[in-house]
């Protein structure tokens, strides 16, 4: 007598077709009419257009502190040459440093904090745990753009995330101005899924983190142009100490920036405890624990 393992449902294949099928989401946006932190007209919004601004989140001596630590981590030797520390494509310069939760109690304090997890359980209906973290640094001078895509494609096929039931906040620790290479989104894309054509290399991590064009996880052009065309590209600026939550299905992306100023962020992704990682959907194995987490011990409250 044998047995066969159940074969598990995929709600959002992507990396298997010749050409994209783009879908209707499946999931709701927002899983809780709880009260919380955002009021009802607040949280209507991010449902609608899948990204919120959140004026004035951090104060000015706050924005000093978590500049401060910004500079520290770029600074610390003890980094350099680690696969958390992603370089620039066309320089040396650090682009971004990962698990900032682990590596920076300044910055554990903030991604812990009462003030952002109790957002992210409003949201998302539940406890939450970081699935990532980062610093940005998008340098002077030079700092590449981010080419158009989903989140959740890329953790749904990679890290093995079931369900878009998470979201990021990137929070200004620098002004981000329209001319240096500002978050870009296309508001109530998120409604709808667009799987990616190719297969996913072996360790493909090592190459997409850093290159200006992604090959696979992108988004065609001809989707690309029709979601433009319906729901319009909003550039998100703001002074530092300013943040902007977005779903994880949004489409988004940034120009490079060719300015004196630089545009750096804290950046952190909470998914719902009830949405923990499996194994992955379409590439050979997952990503390193720094890109997808897969300690989904909860955030205490």
């Amino acid at each position: 007598m044998t047995t066969t393992t159940p074969r598990r449902t995929d709600l959002y294949p992507t990396r298997t077709v010749a050409e994209p099928r783009p879908q209707r989401r499946q999931d709701p946006t927002v899983w809780s009419t709880a009260e919380g932190p955002l009021d009802r007209d607040r949280l209507e919004q991010y449902d609608r257009d899948g990204y919120l601004v959140l004026d004035s989140l951090l104060s000015p001596e706050e924005v000093e502190h978590y500049r401060a630590e910004l500079r520290r981590l770029s600074q610390d030797t003890s980094l350099h040459g680690t696969d958390r520390v992603v370089r620039e494509p066309d320089s040396n310069e650090i682009r971004s440093v990962f698990e900032a939760q682990k590596i920076s109690p300044v910055f554990a304090d903030l991604i812990h904090s009462p003030r952002l997890a109790d957002i992210a359980r409003q949201v998302l209906g539940s406890d939450v745990y970081v699935h990532q973290s980062r610093v940005n640094y998008k340098p002077a001078f030079g700092g590449a753009e981010f080419d158009w895509h989903s989140d959740f494609e890329t953790w749904h096929s990679e890290d093995g995330m079931p369900r878009p039931r998470a979201f990021s906040i990137s929070i200004g620790l620098t002004d981000n101005y329209d001319f240096n290479g500002p978050l870009m989104v296309m508001p109530g894309s998120h409604k709808t899924f667009i799987p990616s054509v190719g297969e996913t290399p072996p360790d493909y991590h090592k190459e997409s983190l850093r290159v200006h064009r992604l090959t696979v996880g992108s988004v065609d052009h001809d989707s690309l142009t029709r979601m433009a065309n319906e729901h319009g590209i909003h550039q998100v600026t703001g002074p530092a100490g300013s943040a902007v939550m977005f779903d994880c299905n949004i489409l988004h992306g940034s120009n490079g920036n060719i300015t004196p100023y630089p545009r750096s962020n804290i950046f952190i992704v909470y998914n719902s405890t009830e949405n923990t990682l499996e194994e992955p959907y379409a590439a050979p194995q997952p990503r390193p624990q720094y890109l997808g987490n897969r300690d989904f011990t909860p955030i205490p409250r």
